[in-house]
């Protein structure tokens, strides 16, 4: 039940994401794919730092910023939030559905890939 409430908690959309960042919002966007999966396809902005890389790498992000964390369906997203969240980040949120969803939801100029 406390990981139902917590994956609730930081969940958002690509639609929700769109909409903040068209309307101007800074938002940090953090990949935690693998090099090869972000030169193919990314969301314009995002920086990159690969999952494995992360708990050697976290001290690199602003702990009070609004951060949008993604992959490529959200699995390894929502891992590297986890990790955040017990790191002290307080504004982290998982894309759902990950790049994949963004591609087919937010930007339809964003290949997909298998």
């Amino acid at each position: 039940m406390e990981n139902e409430a917590f994956m609730a908690k930081v969940q958002t959309t690509p639609l929700e994401i769109k909409k903040k960042l068209d309307g101007g919002e800074e938002l940090f966007i953090l990949d935690v794919r693998e090099p090869q999966e972000f030169a193919y396809a990314r969301i314009e902005g995002a920086q990159l730092i690969p999952l494995g890389e992360l708990p050697s790498r976290y001290h690199e992000l602003e702990t009070d910023r609004e951060m949008v964390v993604y992959c490529h369906h959200g699995i390894r997203s929502l891992q590297a939030v986890y990790f955040l969240a017990q790191m002290g980040f307080k504004r982290v949120k998982n894309l759902a559905g990950g790049i994949d969803a963004w591609s087919t939801q937010a930007d339809p100029q964003v290949p997909r890939y298998g």
